[in-house]
């Protein structure tokens, strides 16, 4: 059985795409070994093999302590393949490289376009090696994109490459536990993702203080790392006065988080257009479409094509306040509409937003890499 690494030193051992999607696919074939920080995650995963790696959030720690212990514990696991998730483990990945490895390296953001958003590890220095090892990956691993509008940086590589969408898992979706106690009685609407000013928290904060105004009870619950500090939050107009109506959970397994969407009155992803944003699907928008649950996000001709055509929410501006209020207002008031608009979701990801059509390819993709016969015709 062949022997496939599954290594980031930057994503949580809950990832989703990684610990609930990739790996379990790939181990119904191969024997995967999973090397993510933090504590594992009790999910079923179908690997056997893990290794908790040292969780630090400066770049230069982790390349100090973090991947040496990489090399020290997986390199002994003789992989055939080695995926990697973050461009910082390309000089490693060039180590298994020499010991037989074949590399897959996943794109997971157009980093020529997302450097200025980050608030750390965004040096000069860093920006000059990721440039110069980004580009050293074309030429010699095997690369998978998460969105199509990637193709257009990454157009010259050696090997045949595949767009492996992160749409929703049905089946994993479907196997969470209904909450026995609800999160609360009052109308509520769920946010699951990182928390930034660039994710619009700002000009959500702005939209419940008028939504209040009509609907004193709404909550707007939100599970995930916040990218600011406290202070820059305190200082938002009419945060303090609408402060109560926030719940804030920090990062949460995403098998916690969005077992309590079923309840909620809508699912927000709002994005500004900056960075790689218009051109990067939201996953949570995929996810709250499958749960049954309307759908409010940024009015990006990406979302729109998603959203409008099947009529399963609303796209507004990432800027506009009162318009966001507006249809939050709208579908706190008509829960009929909010079932149709639901079921509507829903059936569009049964019918092209899922990744079991992804899964496909992925595995279709692995057998290229690795000289096995293809289960049909590769679609890369």
């Amino acid at each position: 059985m062949k022997r496939v690494l599954l290594l980031s030193t930057v994503h949580p051992f809950a990832d989703p795409r990684i610990v609930y999607k990739i790996a379990p696919a790939l181990a119904r074939r191969y024997e995967v070994m999973l090397a993510l920080p933090g504590l594992l995650s009790p999910g079923q995963t179908g690997v056997r093999t893990s290794v908790k790696l040292p969780r630090f959030r400066q770049l230069l720690f982790r390349l100090l302590f973090c991947h040496p212990v990489v090399l020290w514990k997986c390199l002994r696991f003789r992989p055939d393949v080695v995926h990697i998730f973050v461009p910082e483990l390309i000089p490693l990945a060039f180590v298994f490289r020499f010991f037989g490895a074949r590399i897959v390296y996943e794109i997971q953001e157009n980093l020529y376009k997302k450097f200025a958003l980050k608030r750390y590890n965004n040096e000069f220095i860093f920006r000059y090696f990721f440039h110069l090892f980004d580009h050293l990956a074309r030429r010699n691993f095997y690369c998978i994109l998460t969105e199509d509008a990637y193709r257009d940086e990454y157009r010259k590589l050696r090997y045949p490459s595949a767009i492996i969408h992160n749409y929703a898992a049905l089946p994993f979706l479907d196997s969470l536990p209904v909450p026995s106690k609800p999160l609360t009685d009052r109308p509520f609407f769920i946010y699951s993702g990182v928390i930034s000013l660039e994710r619009s928290f700002d000009i959500l904060v702005a939209a419940v203080a008028l939504l209040v105004k009509t609907c004193p009870e709404v909550q707007i619950h939100l599970f995930g790392p916040i990218r600011f500090s406290e202070g820059e939050m305190e200082l938002l107009p009419h945060f303090k006065t609408i402060q109560p109506n926030l719940v804030f959970y920090g990062y949460t397994d995403q098998r916690v988080a969005l077992a309590q969407a079923h309840k909620a009155i809508a699912g927000l992803a709002l994005l500004k257009p900056v960075g790689d944003y218009p051109d990067s699907y939201t996953t949570k928008l995929f996810e709250y479409m499958a749960l049954r649950i309307p759908v409010i996000t940024s009015d990006f001709p990406l979302y729109q094509q998603v959203v409008e055509k099947h009529r399963c929410g609303f796209c507004v501006s990432p800027y506009d306040a009162p318009a966001l209020a507006e249809r939050m207002q709208e579908l706190v008031a008509d829960p009929a509409e909010r079932q149709i608009m639901g079921e509507r979701g829903r059936e569009a990801v049964k019918n092209k937003y899922n990744w079991q059509s992804e899964e496909r390819i992925l595995m279709e993709y692995y057998r290229t890499i690795l000289g096995e016969a293809p289960l049909a015709e590769p679609r890369f």
